[in-house]
């Protein structure tokens, strides 16, 4: 009785441990019994070898330990390849052809892998004829946008805007309406992801992308009427707040990047406290935002302060930080009622004379 208590036990967990794995299937027509396929996924970037099979009769079998993290994998023959996100036990089917390999194929097994062959064949017309210009795909393209905010840590966003289309990126950096979907994403996974191996690669890329920008378009976050890029955190309360919503509605507001913990955190509270008060009748509303790391002191700092304050969780890694290029604490930027940024303050002692000019 014993023995087969301890067998059942055995298969039990060796079953539970051989469960953790993805599958990746199919067949390729016109394969024959040596055509070697391999599998890879990327790694910031990168593309590493995972494995690779021989198709018996064109058909083929992939299995692997699921990963940590969602992941783009790709199925490769010679140069030819074919893309498929896996989010943990997925059982991915393909069905392809040695002829049209990375052309006419299909993706079954999850509703992310459907989403990407979409994509990318769709992508693929447009590099081929080489009109990111015309108005089909402009419309293609705001259709992703708009999906893409729907589920802005999700695997697809990351590729997406990771994405080329020939040799023109997708979303590019230097379009101001596609840098703010390349920092919307940015933020989603540095908020609900901090732990992903991709989110300090995208922290580093959107730098890079606000760095050319400053060099290329001169579009600078200092510059009279900057467009906003939106922060969403959570209050002191618990409370979600949006930059952009909190700046819509006619007041002016005071952006200030800041850390409680610092020794300069208890008289630049009372200078803000001063022109808070005088000014809260007048349409003055102050959005801090702190990168304090301790929770707890930090609450503690906070407790009496009566504007919108604010904790960034990722605190010195904070991509709301990067994206308006902090370098020092505090800052403080004064956005008008029209909802733009229109000075970043160079002396914070001037504040009150400074936001006086937009009241």
């Amino acid at each position: 009785m014993k023995k087969l208590m301890f067998l059942a036990v055995l298969v039990a967990i060796m079953c539970s441990c051989n469960s953790n794995k993805f599958k990746v299937s199919g067949t390729v027509d016109g394969a024959g019994d040596t055509t070697t396929l391999f599998l890879e996924t990327s790694i910031n970037g990168n593309w590493l070898f995972v494995d690779s099979v021989v198709t018996n009769g064109g058909k083929f079998s992939f299995s692997e330990d699921a990963p940590e993290n969602p992941n783009i994998y790709r199925l490769g023959y010679r140069d030819k390849s074919i893309y498929f996100p896996i989010d943990s036990v997925d059982n991915i089917e393909i069905k392809t052809s040695i002829k049209k390999f990375d052309e006419e194929y299909t993706l079954s097994g999850s509703d992310n892998a459907v989403k990407m062959m979409n994509i990318d064949k769709k992508s693929a017309v447009f590099a081929k004829n080489g009109d990111t210009s015309s108005d089909d795909y402009v419309k293609w393209k705001d259709q992703l946008s708009r999906d893409l905010v729907k589920d802005p840590s999700g695997i697809l966003a990351f590729y997406l805007i990771n994405k080329y289309i020939g040799d023109k990126p997708l979303f590019d950096p230097l379009d101001k309406k596609d840098f703010k979907i390349i920092g919307a994403v940015t933020n989603a996974f540095a908020n609900f992801r901090p732990n992903d191996p991709r989110t300090g690669y995208m922290v580093d890329n959107f730098k890079q992308g606000l760095s050319q920008r400053r060099s290329e378009t001169g579009d600078t976050i200092v510059a009279t009427q900057a467009s906003l890029i939106d922060i969403k955190l959570q209050d002191k309360k618990g409370k979600m707040q949006s930059l952009q919503e909190v700046s819509s509605h006619g007041n002016v507001v005071i952006l200030n990047f800041t850390m409680q913990s610092q020794s300069f955190s208890p008289s630049l509270n009372r200078l803000l406290n001063e022109v808070y008060t005088k000014n809260k009748a007048k349409g003055l509303e102050i959005f801090q935002v702190c990168l304090d790391d301790n929770e707890a002191q930090w609450m503690q700092a906070v407790a009496t302060l009566p504007w919108i304050v604010m904790r960034d969780p990722n605190g010195e890694y904070s991509t709301n930080a990067g994206a308006y290029n902090i370098t020092s604490l505090p800052t403080v930027f004064i956005i008008g009622r029209n909802g733009e940024i229109v000075e970043r303050v160079a002396n914070i002692e001037q504040l009150e004379a400074s936001v006086a000019k937009y009241l």
